[in-house]
C-alpha cells in the first residue's frame, strides 16, 4: 500500500509540473529558514554539554537591591557575577555541595618567554575548577596545579605560541617583571563553552598581589567574581538555597547601601536563559547569551515563512480540486476508505517537502556563512555544522512540514463522497460567505504584509537611532585603546601630524553600551544614587564639543588618583539631589561625596555643570553622569580628532606610528561612529534577519497567488470566451478575473497595517523613549511594493486568458 501511495503520488507531481515546482520552490525556501533556526538553536544548546557532570553545576548569581533612599535604574537587578567572600563562605558553611570553584576575571597580560612576548587572557581560579567542569589536562596535575602562588596553566595552543614544539611543563613565564611557573597544559577550551580562556593562573596569586586591598574580598565586591557549585546528585535545593539566604542575611547587616540575595543558576541555563546585568565597572556575564525570549520571536518569524508555503499547498491543491475530484470519486467507487484517501494525499505532501528538503538543505549551505558574518557576536557563538543529530531533526522537521501542508487537502479530499466527486471545492465554507481558499489568501498576505511593513519601520528607526542627537559630537574621532601603554609617546607622535587636529584621553568610550560608575551622596548620608562616570582629561569636552552650562573645565591636574577632587556633573545629578536645579550656577562649589570600589567617600566639587546627553545607547532614557580627572594611572583611551581628505589613509598613517611603540599588540582603534554602529549592532541583524524573512514571504506569497490566478483563469477559459465572443474588452476581463484577489490584498491591507503601527507604537518602540513617531510613508511602502508584485503576478495571466482565441477554446462546445 505504502508502495502504490510513493507510485502515485510520483506520477502525480511530474503530471502537474506547474504545481510541484510552485510547492517543492516554495517549502525549500521556507524550510531553509526553518533549518537555520534549527541548526542555531541546536548549537545553542550544545553549549557546556562536553562538562561529565553539567546537569550538577550551578553558577551563583547576585540579586542587588537598594536601600534606603537609593535610586537608579542601574542600582538593582540581578547579575552574574558575585563577590570572592561569596564563594569562600559557601565553601565554609553551606553543607550538601561537592565543590565550590572560584573564579576572578581580570588576567589579561603580556606573557614573555625570551624574546617571544604574547598576550594572553584568562581567569584566576582555585583548583577545584579542574574538578568542577571537565578540562583535561595533557600535561600536569589537575589537583595541584593551581594549588601554589605564581602557577599557572596554559592550554594547548597558549603553550606552543609562547614555547614552540617543547614541553611547557616547569618552565617559567615572565608576566610584568614577575616569574609564573606553568604547571599544567590542558587541552584547548572546546568552543561550546560559555567560559574561554587561554592561561588559569591560580587564585592564591591574585590574593597575594591584592593583599593590601581591603575590597578585593568584600562583600559587596562584584566585579569580575565568579562562583561555581557542583552538587551530589538528588541534591536538597531547597536547603542549600535556605542556607545561602542565611549566609546573605547575616553579610547585609553590615551594609547600609545595598542588599545583595544569592540565588542558584543552572550551567545549562547560563547562554540560554536570563539575561544578566553586569557589576558596576566589571564584566557581565562570561561567553555568548541568548534570550529566550529572542529564541521564540525568531521561531515565530520562521513558521509564519512555514506557514505561508503551507498555505501555498493547500491553496493549490483546493484550486486542483476539479481535477483530483474524479480520481478521488474512482478511488471511494472501489472500495477505498477515507484513511486510505487521507493517506495518499499525506504521502504526496510529504513526499513534496522531503523533495523539498533537498533543495532547502543546498540553500541552507549557502545562507549558512551569511547568517554567521551578520554580526561578530555572531560568528564567536555558533557554528551550524552539520552532525548527525542536526540530520534527525532536519529529516523530522521536513517531514512535520510536510504533514501540516498536507493536512487540510487530506482532509477535505477524504471527506468526499463519490457521488459528489463532481461538485466545486469552492463552495466549501469556513465562514459564512468566506471560502477556505480565500481566507489562506487574506492570512498569508497580512502576514507578509506584516514582515514588510516592519522591516521598513525598522529600518527607518535604526537610521534614526544611529543620527540621533548625542548632545556631544562624534564625527571624524578615531578612539584608540592604548592597551597598557603609556599614552605621551604616543599622543606626542599623533600631535606632529598634520590630519590631527585634537586629542583627548579617557577611560571609556560612551554611548556605545560601556558603563563606569558608584555611588554619590549630597546633604543626606542616607540617600545615594548610582551615577556614571568617565575619566577624562581637560581636553576632552573641547574635542566633543560638550555644552557647559555653568563653571567651566578642571582646574586642577592631578597625577594620582587620590588627588583627584573635582568633579564634572550633568544637569540629572542636579535634579536627582535637587542641588539648584533651575540655576545651575549655584552648583558651583556644592560638595558631593562618591563611593567605588577604588574610591572610599571621597568629597569632590562641583566645577562645571554639563547639558544632559547620552552616555549610554539611546534606548535608554538620560542619567546621572560625572566626569572626573584622568590619572596617568587609568586606562587611556586617546581620543583623536582628524581633519583629512583621505580617512582611511590617514588612520593607516596613524596604526604605522602605533608600530614604533608597540610590536606585540594588534592596533585598536575605531571611529566613533562605528562604535556607535557596532553597539547596535544586534538590532541592525535583526532588521537584516525580518528583511530576509520579509523577502522570502513575499516570494512564497507570489508564487502561490501565480498558482492561484493560474489555475483560476484555466477553469475560466470558456466563460472568458463567451465574454469576449458577447464583446467584452480585454480590460473588463482583466478587472474581472483580478478583482476578487484584490479585495482579498485590500482585507490583508486593512489588517496588517493598524496591527503593525500598533505594536511598534504601544510594544516595540516604548524601549525607546527617544524615537521617532511611525510615518503613514512607512506604513504603506509595503503595501505599495505587495500590490505592483499583485498586479504583475495576476496581470500576467489574465492578460494572457484576455487574449485567448474563442475559436480554439470553444470549438469542442
Amino acid at each position: 500500500m505504502i508502495g502504490s501511495y510513493i507510485k502515485t503520488s510520483r506520477r502525480n507531481l511530474l503530471h502537474n509540473k506547474l504545481f510541484s515546482f510552485i510547492n517543492i520552490v516554495g517549502l525549500a525556501i521556507s524550510m531553509s529558514v526553518g533549518l537555520l533556526l534549527i541548526a542555531f538553536v541546536l548549537d545553542l544548546y550544545s553549549y557546556d554539554r562536553f562538562n561529565k557532570d553539567g546537569d550538577r553545576i550551578y553558577r551563583i548569581t547576585s540579586v542587588l537591591t537598594p536601600n534606603r533612599k537609593q535610586s537608579g535604574s542601574r542600582s538593582s537587578g540581578k547579575f552574574a557575577t558575585t563577590s570572592i567572600k561569596t564563594g569562600k563562605l559557601i565553601r565554609q558553611k553551606v553543607t550538601g555541595i561537592d565543590e565550590v570553584a572560584i573564579m576572578h576575571n581580570d588576567f589579561s597580560q603580556d606573557a614573555k618567554v625570551g624574546d617571544n612576548i604574547l598576550p594572553i587572557k584568562g581567569f584566576w581560579a582555585d583548583p577545584s575548577l579542574f574538578r568542577i567542569f571537565t578540562f583535561p589536562m595533557l600535561e600536569g596535575n589537575p589537583e595541584t596545579a593551581l594549588k601554589d602562588p605564581y602557577s599557572i596553566v596554559l592550554t594547548e595552543t597558549a603553550a606552543k605560541k609562547l614555547f614552540g614544539n617543547q614541553s611547557a611543563l616547569g618552565k617559567a613565564i615572565n608576566v610584568n617583571t614577575v616569574d609564573y611557573q606553568v604547571t599544567g597544559v590542558m587541552k584547548d577550551v572546546p568552543f561550546f563553552s560559555h567560559i574561554n580562556f587561554e592561561a588559569l593562573v591560580s587564585l592564591s596569586t591574585a590574593e597575594q598581589l591584592n593583599r593590601n586591598d581591603n575590597n578585593f574580598e568584600k562583600w559587596t565586591n562584584m566585579s569580575s567574581n565568579y562562583v561555581y557549585l557542583r552538587l551530589p546528585e538528588h541534591a536538597d535545593m531547597a536547603s542549600i538555597q535556605s542556607q545561602l539566604d542565611a549566609i546573605a542575611k547575616e553579610e547585609n547587616l553590615a551594609e547600609d547601601d545595598m542588599k545583595i540575595q544569592l540565588e542558584l543558576l543552572p550551567l545549562y541555563s547560563i547562554v540560554v536563559g536570563e539575561n544578566l546585568r553586569r557589576s558596576e565597572g566589571g564584566a557581565g556575564s562570561t561567553g555568548p547569551h541568548m534570550s529566550p525570549v529572542v529564541l521564540w520571536i525568531l521561531s515565530g518569524l520562521a513558521l509564519i515563512v512555514i506557514l505561508s508555503a503551507c498555505f501555498n499547498y493547500t491553496n493549490l491543491s483546493m484550486a486542483r480540486a476539479m481535477r483530483r475530484f474524479k480520481e478521488v470519486g474512482i478511488r471511494k467507487a472501489i472500495g477505498a476508505e477515507k484513511s486510505q484517501v487521507w493517506q495518499q494525499f499525506l504521502a504526496e505532501a510529504i513526499m513534496i517537502s522531503l523533495a523539498a528538503l533537498v533543495l532547502s538543505y543546498l540553500i541552507f549551505l549557502v545562507l549558512r556563512p551569511q547568517l554567521i558574518n551578520l554580526a561578530p557576536e555572531m560568528q564567536r557563538t555558533v557554528k551550524l555544522h552539520l552532525a548527525l543529530p542536526m540530520v534527525i531533526a532536519f529529516i523530522i522537521f521536513s517531514v512535520t512540514v510536510g504533514v501540516i501542508a498536507g493536512f487540510m487537502p487530506a482532509l477535505f479530499f477524504s471527506k468526499v463522497s463519490a457521488i459528489n466527486a463532481l461538485r466545486n471545492v469552492s463552495t466549501v465554507k469556513v465562514f459564512k460567505h468566506v471560502t477556505l481558499r480565500r481566507a489562506l489568501v487574506v492570512i498569508q498576505y497580512t502576514l507578509t504584509l506584516i514582515f514588510i511593513t516592519t522591516t521598513a519601520i525598522g529600518y527607518v528607526q535604526y537610521k534614526n537611532i544611529l543620527a540621533f542627537d548625542l548632545g556631544f559630537n562624534t564625527e571624524n574621532i578615531l578612539n584608540i585603546n592604548m592597551q597598557g601603554n603609556k599614552p605621551d609617546a604616543f599622543m606626542k607622535e599623533l600631535s606632529e601630524m598634520p590630519e590631527v587636529t585634537a586629542l583627548s584621553r579617557s577611560l571609556i568610550v560612551t554611548s556605545v553600551g560601556n558603563a563606569w560608575g558608584g555611588h554619590m551622596k549630597y546633604n543626606d548620608s542616607r540617600d545615594s544614587a548610582l551615577v556614571l562616570t568617565n575619566h577624562v582629561d581637560e581636553n576632552y569636552l573641547t574635542l566633543h564639543e560638550y555644552k557647559l552650562i555653568a563653571g567651566g573645565n578642571f582646574r586642577a591636574r592631578p597625577t594620582t588618583a587620590d588627588a583627584v577632587s573635582e568633579v564634572i556633573v550633568n544637569q540629572q545629578v542636579l535634579k536627582r539631589f535637587n542641588i539648584s536645579a533651575d540655576n545651575p550656577e549655584k552648583a558651583i562649589g556644592e560638595q558631593i561625596t562618591f563611593s567605588n570600589f577604588n574610591i572610599h567617600n571621597r568629597k569632590m566639587t562641583i566645577v562645571g555643570v554639563l547639558k544632559d546627553f547620552h552616555y549610554g545607547k539611546v534606548d535608554n532614557l538620560i542619567e546621572p553622569v560625572a566626569f572626573m580627572a584622568w590619572t596617568p594611572g587609568d586606562r587611556a583611551i586617546i581620543n583623536v580628532k582628524l581633519q583629512s581628505k583621505d580617512i582611511l589613509a590617514t588612520r593607516a598613517k596613524i596604526e604605522s606610528a602605533w608600530k614604533k611603540i608597540d610590536r606585540v599588540h594588534p592596533f585598536k582603534a575605531e571611529f566613533y561612529n562605528e562604535a556607535i554602529e557596532d553597539a547596535y549592532s544586534e538590532f541592525s541583524a535583526m532588521i537584516k534577519i525580518i528583511g530576509f524573512l520579509s523577502l522570502l514571504a513575499i516570494s512564497i506569497a507570489s508564487m502561490g497567488l501565480f498558482g492561484m490566478v493560474a489555475f483560476t483563469t484555466e477553469t475560466r477559459l470558456k466563460e472568458i470566451s463567451i465574454r469576449k465572443v458577447m464583446g467584452a474588452s480585454s480590460g473588463s476581463l482583466i478587472y474581472l478575473l483580478s478583482r476578487g484577489f484584490l479585495v482579498q490584498l485590500s482585507i490583508s491591507a486593512l489588517i496588517a497595517l493598524p496591527v503593525t503601527y500598533l505594536f511598534f507604537e504601544n510594544v516595540v518602540l516604548t524601549n525607546f523613549p527617544y524615537h521617532t513617531p511611525v510615518q503613514i510613508v512607512e506604513l504603506l511602502v509595503g503595501l505599495l511594493v505587495v500590490l505592483l508584485i499583485a498586479f504583475l503576478m495576476i496581470g500576467s495571466q489574465t492578460m494572457k486568458a484576455a487574449k485567448s482565441n474563442p475559436v480554439e477554446v470553444l470549438k469542442s462546445e
